[in-house]
């Protein structure tokens, strides 16, 4: 039987906020200010026992990945669609060791306590295996050291070196785990060793439907073995703790006493205590002045300052724009005051003013001057495809779309008063856009090499719809600029030749009958139309009504994909929603039925949002990536560009409260290092994934916040 460490990284840590938030919880950050994070520790300690597996939140792969490959370790990771609790992860865990090893013997830890001797720890555990292979569940208990009221209990019964358990006691107060102490009980680490056939059939016997779930979502798991996205079912699987579900119940559990040293670290306190102190007893860390401080913990990150003055015994910990003050001897309290400004949701504006203020100025000062001296490529012409955390652009094959977007984002700009050199921003993309991406029949293809070759001459309609809009929106902003008016006449003629017999467009690929394309073309004959170019209006037409007769059920139900007569796809591909062009499609029609005096477009549009509001989570105050066709959640991530649109949508429909939300979900994206940046994905849980800030989220950004400035009243003034 081998040993299979299995790190647990479900821990949010939020008696440590604010420097364990979502993005960042406990496990990843350097809490103790080494160099290394508690994941990092733990996987050290763990790797001499076996081969790694790790689960975690869908939120944090990335870290994983990064964190892993700064100590050389490599793992298997299991990714959870949603958190639920450790019964579930642990499930999973042994199902996937079991299609590897039948006879695999899992050491589970939780990925953010503290053991400073690794050797002891693994000798512990090779101690306990004997008795775990005898289909024990053994846990270990912590010999106490001083009457904690933050952990479990161990009564543990008869054995010598392994012992049968008596009780599990849950967090006592003060007297009593003094009595509990004296009694001989041992903390409950929350380590455990146990073979993974055990585990799952203690599960099947005690908790059958999280074992149910759990086997499913192994089976429907998908993507890369550094990276293994549990099924959907996952989400099904009940939320409960292993100790509620098994250990409270089984008759196999047995503690094995160890005497090494360990934390779970899991308030200021405690890491007050860990660190080492100053000779009055503080610990400082940052950019920090204490004068006349005692016994207190003192910390400030990411660009903020501390000055403390005069105080004795308390936690003031600055990240960034969070600020923690609490006494040390109340740090478990932290945990309720967290819970009560995150159930708040995102910081809010108090009006549209506030909200047009802050982001024009983000959009003026900080993204567009980044975009143009770093997202314009001088050697090679066009733009970039992203720009990373760091501020640098990141080489790869050009899309045509980019170009497109890019040329519509700065001639915006220019509408929008940017007194920024946005004429030449748009000059230098529409030369990269003729030079490298313009077909001979007037189309643009879809993507060229580095070296400007042509890598796909594919004439997408999608691409064909972003250089029209950027060229509307350069002759809207040049005022009838004659070089946009003619190779848009050119593009129009060569769209023809992608016509449907059915109507519409037939989409290059593997989907030729989409909504998508057709969205973003309507939104580009619609601007042509603003421009002032009238002969635009039939096209305009033409795709609201496919979208009012095929695209959209009578509940308001967007449908992404279709067969050659218009109806929708099977399968799938026939039930995905997306929230995002459900508020996409809402901006336009509404668009299209003021202007058409067309009341059916407004009631369209309207429905179209009300659908896509399913898809919000009020926490995250974010649009969700896609639901089921009954509306229950598909994939609980939340790129940007949906935010951006959910709040258009609120916006044009007079949804001031929603369109207040939608601001302050879309701000958290845009609050990144190097000022003008953009986050792209948000988990499940609040935490962003890494990854630069793709170019193409310009197009969206700057649109809602000229809608957004329109529709301010400071602006109307």
């Amino acid at each position: 039987m081998s040993l299979y460490p299995v790190i647990m990284c479900g821990g949010s840590g939020v008696r440590l906020w604010p420097l364990s938030r979502p993005e960042r919880p406990k496990p990843f950050a350097r809490v103790l200010g080494g160099s290394l994070t508690l994941f990092q520790e733990t996987a050290q300690r763990a790797a001499p026992l076996g081969p790694l597996l790790v689960i975690a939140g869908a939120d944090h792969g990335g870290l994983i990945r990064e964190q892993l490959a700064e100590l050389g370790l490599s793992a298997d990771v299991l990714l959870e669609p949603e958190p639920r609790d450790s019964a579930p992860a642990m499930a999973a865990a042994a199902i996937h060791l079991l299609r590897r090893d039948e006879e695999a013997v899992m050491v589970v830890l939780a990925a953010d306590h503290h053991v400073p001797d690794g050797g002891a720890f693994r000798d512990a555990v090779v101690r306990a295996a004997p008795f775990s292979r005898a289909g024990r569940i053994v846990t270990l208990g912590i010999a106490p050291t001083f009457p904690s009221t933050a952990y479990g209990y161990i009564r543990a019964g008869r054995g010598e070196s392994v012992r049968t358990v008596d009780a599990f006691i849950e967090k006592p107060d003060a007297a009593r785990a003094a009595a509990l102490i004296a009694e001989g009980c041992l903390w409950n680490s929350g380590n455990f060793i146990v073979p993974a056939t055990t585990l799952a059939y203690e599960l099947g016997r005690l908790a059958p439907e999280v074992l149910e779930a759990a086997e499913a979502a192994v089976e429907t798991a998908t993507g890369p073995g550094d990276g293994r996205l549990l099924g959907e079912v996952f989400r099904t699987a009940p939320k409960i703790s292993i100790d509620y579900a098994v250990m409270e119940k089984t008759s196999r559990a047995m503690v094995a006493p160890a005497d090494f040293s360990w934390s779970d670290v899991g308030a200021w306190d405690v890491v007050h205590a860990l660190s080492d102190r100053d000779g009055a007893g503080n610990r400082q860390e940052g950019r920090v002045e204490a004068e006349g401080v005692t016994g207190s913990y003192i910390r400030a990150n990411g660009g903020a300052e501390a000055v403390v003055v005069g105080l004795s015994g308390v936690a003031v910990v600055a990240d960034g724009a969070r600020v923690l003050v609490a006494p040390l001897a109340d740090s478990q309290a932290v945990k309720r005051g967290v819970e009560r400004l995150q159930a708040r949701g995102p910081a809010g504006f108090p009006d549209l003013s506030s909200a047009a203020a802050w982001f024009g100025l983000w959009l003026r000062t900080a993204a567009l001057p980044v975009w143009w001296t770093l997202g314009a490529d001088r050697e090679r012409g066009g733009f970039v495809e992203a720009i990373d955390q760091e501020g640098l652009p990141q080489p790869a094959p050009r899309r045509g779309r980019v170009q497109g977007r890019m040329i519509f984002s700065f001639a915006q700009a220019g509408m929008m008063g940017w007194s920024g050199p946005w004429r030449e921003a748009v000059r230098h993309g529409l030369n990269g856009l003729t030079r490298d991406f313009l077909r001979p029949d007037g189309l643009i293809r879809c993507l060229v090499g580095l070296d400007g070759r042509p890598l796909d001459d594919t004439p997408h309609v999608y691409d064909q719809a972003f250089a029209l809009l950027g060229l509307a929106s350069l002759g809207q902003a040049a005022e009838s600029d004659a070089e946009a008016l003619a190779l848009a006449q050119r593009m129009r003629e060569g769209l023809e030749a992608l016509r449907h017999p059915a109507g519409g467009f037939r989409e290059s690929g593997d989907q030729p009958f989409q909504a998508n394309a057709h969205m973003h073309l309507l939104e580009a004959s619609l601007a042509w139309e603003e421009a002032g170019q009238a002969d635009w209006r039939d096209l305009s037409d033409e795709i609201a009504e496919l979208a009012l007769g095929a695209f959209i059920d009578h509940r308001g139900v967007l449908s992404e994909f279709f067969d050659a007569d218009w109806r929708r796809a099977g399968g799938d591909d026939g039930r995905l929603v997306e929230p995002g062009h459900q508020f996409e499609w809402a901006w336009l029609l509404d668009r299209w039925g003021r202007a058409r005096g067309r009341a059916d477009g407004q009631l369209a549009a309207r429905a179209l949002h009300e659908t896509g509001r399913q898809g919000v989570d009020p926490r995250r105050a974010c649009a969700v990536n896609a639901l089921w066709e009954d509306l229950t959640v598909r994939d609980g991530w939340a790129r940007l560009w949906p935010q951006t649109e959910y709040l258009k949508s609120s916006l044009a429909l007079g949804e001031t409260e929603e369109a207040l939300q939608a601001a302050s979900g879309l701000r958290r994206y845009l609050e990144t290092p190097v000022r003008g940046l953009w986050r792209d994905r948000q988990g499940p849980t609040g935490g962003f994934a890494p990854g630069g800030a793709p170019a193409t989220s310009l197009y969206h950004i700057v649109g809602a916040i000229r809608q957004l400035e329109e529709q301010s009243p400071a602006h109307s003034a």
